[in-house]
């Protein structure tokens, strides 16, 4: 879960692959860089993986089936079934000649000389290392030295029934995709691709049909073959997108087709596991749809749909079979658990089984359980659904504290997961959850894993298929990775014993527990490359592996190993890896040797891998691109995929082994076969006896007989794991967890009632003993006893201390202890709402309550029973999201005078805040809970003061320049009234014209642009402030005097009065600059004495003929404009300002006119 994704870690089943899961891939290593996977046909070709993070992920479950078979998921999947038989080959880009029993990737494909011999079959023919050449002359130094010990190697050459077919005049083609559906068909479709690896897609592509060994003539390109998993008879082939989007449906096994036209591109399918008609498509631009007719008609279900997070509903567990499980995404990006039918699927019908979010790409529907993943407080928390009951969280140990988490398995009743934990970084601890997938309890720690060629997540874990409860993993201890084995489903695991002898006879000196056998686990998507290991449900004794013999597991030096007694006892049986296929229900072992050259023979074993004789399938050495087994329950013809050289075309080598059986077998031609683990008969809770073939009987076993008989066990302590919050010791024996509280109740259990009293044990799941010490280890039922209320707590349902103003917050009580049934429960809001509760069962899907008003609120919970009461308090801090943040200043300040800045916000209510504050040459912020702060400048020259506040999640900042200097000129601007027209009172604009004024001054007056400052007020009309500032060059010389200040005031002055200053707004449009007085006048010195402004109007009254004017004179400093004005529009970024009339004391200084834009 980190993300609930899909991709591989679970080592499933490699003979289900190869005998069931149907489509393959073969990646050709160092082809296509680094050994990573060939280049998917079909954007559905892709693995799904576990991003992960980490990721909560899972393997596919069964009720899955999305027709995307390359590469294939390790498990068999519903879009191919068991019997179904397809392949997919990938051919080598640049050779033409598909590597199909693919090297390892340190491994390189001969070239010159060497390759065109081994195309001629010269040296093809090869025996398996160390063992015998080619005419029976033996190697130096392999002598058997013990012949019943040795693997025998029959090295005169058989030859097997084959025919051959091939794709005459395909040779270009590099990709193929076949399909056998077997069942008394010998049908076999073919579908032949060629890939342009610059462009990216498929230029060519030819469908055959085997049956007339001819050629399909069809001019559409297509991309993609699809086989119906529940009726092999209808056949899907989709075109490319990219020419046109249309599907080619058959029901007739390829015979004939009907094509219809869609209106959107398919990039994945996924088949009703029971309805053969019933098709989920998924769509490149995400959305899904459906068809009831096999493709014919489609309807949209939903859009925003997560890729891969679609499911069919579950027989058993969902009533209606058309239900669709999906997650879709919301147009805020996040992610939402839906599910509806598929034919009415409106937003009125569509339910929400998980209530609020889930996290992205987190939904597993997998048989009987449903998973989602919640992310609060910075921890992934996981929840599970049980056969589509209420989600509980589920429940690990409580200091696992997991980082990321992928779901294993699902079978019978039970989830397996690997949980890395906070402290791990590449292994994982097993867990192995109760029926209802709550309580999980450890199973192994530190299980090895890796990543796949699509980052998806490995874990060295595999299932030994047809042995329930049957596991091997890989563990990390001291940075050394051993295999360990498993009979119980993780209860009690060992080492494997290693071979006595190697491949010759000879002893293996190999002692328990320094030195042990060592097994690959990882099945590759790629069946041909290293890490092979095989078993199959109809040999349930058989396991073939690859791996070596030490004290750690190793990358070289590897061998093939098998096992005939289900994991107890091994043997070598090559010295080379090899891929091993099962035959006839297993009674037949085919084994093919990786290698980049041609081959043309192959082995076969008819006693479990003891001795192994050589058998030619092609006169023509071949390059093997892929093997299929016959589908059906004998499985007695295999075809051979690949080409003769890289010049030739596709070749079909159908190998019949039927030949080489001479009958049937008979009943004594079986002996019994007992499970059991080192001796011990009992696994889990019976004893087994299976039908094995005697090894010296060479005949055809047909049908899969089974176990003879079962029989159940007297359970023993062996049959019981740990209960949730306890933990094995030394001794054996299960005791609590520091951290679990054995005494408390579950919170069900009400006064009256019963519950169930762990012992400290619970029985493995899927178990079948019987007596024994089962009533001892057993939970017993006891009646519930009244309690007091204790561990009471209040937290929010996401775990945040945080709620938005005007939106739901849920509430959750929780109590560790006290009768949930007979409690009453008080809730205060600490807003003035209060309410109660007649019990604890009301709250179990929380408390709703939506705050009007921000604030801190208290919010309190109290519940009482007759036994007591018990109280919890949360502080919760209701906010509303900050929009805009205005810092406001004075433009211009003098020398060691006290600065006033202030951030405004909008709105101006918001929750609690923390204001960060950068201003001079400080490294170091200033931080306050305040919006205010004062400040003085004991330097001249232009300031930068940024202020930051922080809002919940949100940080925004404002930055403004303020002017120092120790004495200035001041003047009021105003504009023809035309300018007001264009005023859309915004900064950006007041901006633009203040940059606008001050080069008309420049230009009108000749003043250097130095000593102008023009700020641009907001409102209407416009008007702007005009400083003229000292300036001093770098070098700190030619300081202007106030003399010289008086001379440039007097300048502007006259060129303003004069209509000297203006400038063109858009052509057509002049727009005059005025000083903002009522007659001439010059902008008066400032006198030293003066701190503040100090204004001398004279006003002189002529009688006849003269003129009134009005004489400003300032003796200040600074000229500071007034506060900003509260009919300050909100979200505007400047506050109206107002001009002062009077001249301000020396004493109190005005604030300056904040948020007006100047241009400096």
């Amino acid at each position: 879960m980190g993300k609930v994704g899909a991709g591989g870690g679970f080592q499933a089943r490699l003979s289900a692959l190869l005998a069931g899961a149907g489509l393959l891939v073969l990646c050709v290593p160092g082809v296509f860089g680094g050994g990573s996977c060939c280049p998917p046909p079909h954007p559905s070709s892709a693995p799904r993986s576990a991003s992960t993070p980490r990721g909560f992920s899972h393997q596919g479950p069964p009720g899955r089936a999305p027709a995307t078979p390359l590469p294939l998921v390790v498990r068999p999947l519903f879009s191919v079934a068991p019997g179904d038989r397809a392949l997919s080959l990938e051919r080598a880009r640049g050779t033409g000649a598909s590597v199909a029993v693919a090297a390892r990737s340190g491994r390189r494909r001969r070239s010159g000389v060497d390759q065109e011999k081994a195309e001629r079959g010269e040296g093809a023919s090869r025996s398996p290392r160390g063992v015998l050449r080619d005419g029976g002359q033996q190697e130096p130094g392999t002598r058997e030295r013990d012949p019943d010990k040795a693997t025998r190697f029959r090295m005169e050459e058989l030859r097997l029934t084959s025919t051959t077919f091939a794709l005459t005049g395909d040779s270009a083609h590099n990709q193929a995709m076949v399909h056998w559906s077997g069942h008394n068909s010998s049908v076999i479709l073919i579908l032949t691709k060629l890939y342009d690896y610059n462009l990216g897609s498929i230029t060519e592509s030819s469908l055959w049909y085997e049956k007339l060994n001819d050629k399909v003539g069809l001019k559409t390109i297509l991309s993609y073959l699809y086989v119906c998993p529940t009726n092999k008879r209808k056949i899907m082939l989709l075109t490319d997108p990219e020419i046109e989007s249309s599907l080619l449906i058959s029901s007739d096994e390829g015979a004939t087709y009907q094509k219809y036209r869609l209106n959107f591109y398919i990039q994945s399918l996924l088949f009703h596991p029971k309805q053969e008609d019933w098709i989920l498509a998924y769509s490149q631009d995400q959305k899904l749809y459906s068809s009831a007719e096999f493709g014919r008609r489609w309807q949209l279900i939903q859009e925003g749909v997560v890729p891969n997070r679609f499911y069919w509903s579950v027989m058993g567990s969902n009533k209606e079979p058309d239900l669709v499980h999906l997650e879709a995404r919301t147009v805020d990006g996040h992610s939402h658990y839906l599910t509806c039918r598929m034919q009415n699927c409106t937003e009125a019908n569509r339910n929400q089984p998980f209530p609020g979010y889930i996290d992205p790409d987190s939904l597993i529907v997998q048989d009987h359980y449903v998973f989602v993943q919640l992310t609060s407080g910075g921890r992934p928390h996981y929840y599970v659904s049980y056969r589509r009951n209420a989600f509980a969280q589920m429940k690990l140990p409580k200091y696992a504290l997991p980082k990321d988490m992928h779901v294993i398995s699902t079978d019978e009743n039970q989830v397996f997961a690997a949980v890395q934990e906070w402290n791990q970084n590449d292994t994982y601890n097993l867990y192995i959850s109760d029926t209802r997938g709550v309580y999980f309890t450890l199973a192994l720690e530190n299980v090895q894993s890796s990543r796949g060629p699509e980052g998806n997540v490995m874990i060295d874990l595999y299932e030994v298929a047809g042995i329930k409860g049957m596991f091997l993993a890989n563990k990390k201890i001291d940075n050394q990775v051993k295999t360990f084995i498993t009979y119980n489903k993780g209860r009690d695991w060992r080492l494997l014993q290693a071979p006595d002898t190697d491949l010759r006879g000879d002893p293996v000196h190999c002692l328990l527990p320094y030195c042990s056998l060592h097994l690959h686990l990882k099945v590759s998507e790629n069946p041909y490359t290293s890490g092979i290991i095989a078993s199959k449900d109809t040999a349930p004794s058989i396991i073939v592996a690859s791996g070596n013999i030490g004290s750690e597991l190793s990358d070289t030096d590897i061998s093939m190993f098998v096992s005939s007694d289900a994991g107890n006892t091994w043997r070598q049986i090559f010295e080379e890896e090899h891929s091993v296929l099962y035959l006839d229900q297993g009674g037949v072992l085919v084994a093919m040797k990786h290698t980049s050259l041609p081959i043309r023979h192959l082995w076969l074993s008819f006693d479990e891998g003891r001795s192994w004789s050589k058998y030619s399938f092609t006169s023509i050495p071949l390059f093997v691109d892929g093997v299929l087994g016959e589908p059906g329950e004998e499985t007695l013809i295999m075809t051979v995929f690949g080409h003769f050289s890289h010049r030739s075309e596709w070749q079909l080598v159908k190998v019949d082994y039927k030949s080489i059986f001479d009958r049937r077998c008979v009943e004594e031609d079986y002996r019994p076969w007992q499970l059991h683990s080192q001796g011990e008969a009992c696994i889990m809770g019976a004893k087994r006896i299976y039908k094995k073939r005697k090894s010296e009987r060479k005949c055809m076993q047909g049908k899969y007989a089974g176990a003879m008989e079962s029989e159940p066990c007297v359970c023993t302590e062996a049959d019981f794991d740990c209960d949730y919050g306890y933990e094995r010791h030394s001794n054996g024996q299960c005791l609590p967890a520091f951290w679990f509280n054995p005494s408390s109740l579950s919170k069900d259990c009400s006064l009256g009632q019963s519950y169930l009293n762990s012992t400290g044990y619970r029985k493995v799941v899927s178990n079948n003993c019987t007596d024994g010490v089962r009533e001892q280890y057993t939970a017993k039922p006891q009646k519930c006893p009244g309690k007091a209320p204790r561990g009471l707590r209040i937290v929010t349902a996401d775990g945040k201390l945080t709620a938005e103003q005007g939106h739901n917050v849920t509430l959750m009580v929780q109590l560790e202890e006290g009768d949930v049934q007979r409690t009453l429960i008080q809730v205060d809001f600490g807003d003035g709402i209060a309410v109660s509760y007649a019990n604890l069962s009301s709250t179990e899907d929380g408390i709703k309550h939506v705050y009007q008003n921000v604030g801190i609120f208290r919010v309190t919970v109290q519940v009482d029973n007759s036994l007591g009461s018990d109280s919890a308090v949360l502080y919760l801090h209701v906010t509303c999201p900050l929009e805009h943040v205005h810092l406001s200043l004075p433009f211009v300040t003098t020398k060691n005078k006290e600065v006033n800045a202030t951030a405004v916000l909008w709105p101006s209510q918001v929750g609690t805040l923390t204001y960060v504050w950068w201003y001079g040459n400080n490294t170091e912020p200033l931080i306050t809970l305040e919006g205010s702060i004062s400040f003085r400048f004991t330097s001249e020259g232009m300031n930068t003061i940024t202020v930051q506040v922080s809002a919940g999640n949100a940080i925004l900042q404002d930055t403004k320049t303020i002017a120092v200097y120790e004495e200035f000129r001041s003047l009021r601007l105003s504009f023809s009234p035309n300018l007001d027209d264009y005023n859309p009172d915004i900064p950006e604009w007041r901006r633009d014209i203040g940059r606008v004024i001050k080069k008309s001054l420049v230009e009108a007056t000749g003043v250097p642009g130095q000593h102008i400052l023009v700020a641009v007020l907001p409102g209407l009309p416009t008007t702007a402030e005009l400083f003229v500032l000292p300036y001093q060059d770098p070098a700190g010389e030619n300081k202007r005097s106030a003399d010289d200040l008086e001379q440039i005031s007097e300048l502007l002055i006259h060129k303003l009065n004069q209509n000297s200053v203006h400038f063109e707004l858009k052509p057509g449009v002049r727009v005059l600059v005025h000083a903002a007085h009522l007659t001439a006048a010059p902008l008066v010195d400032l006198t030293p004495t003066h701190s503040g402004s100090a204004m001398l109007m004279l006003l002189s009254v002529v009688f006849v003929g003269l003129a009134v004017f009005v004489i400003y004179k300032f003796k200040r400093r600074v000229a500071l404009p007034s506060p900003p004005s509260p009919s300050a529009q909100p979200g505007d970024s400047s506050l109206r300002l107002q001009r002062a009339r009077h001249a301000t004391p020396p004493s109190t200084p005005k604030r300056g006119s904040a948020g007006a834009q100047y241009a400096i």
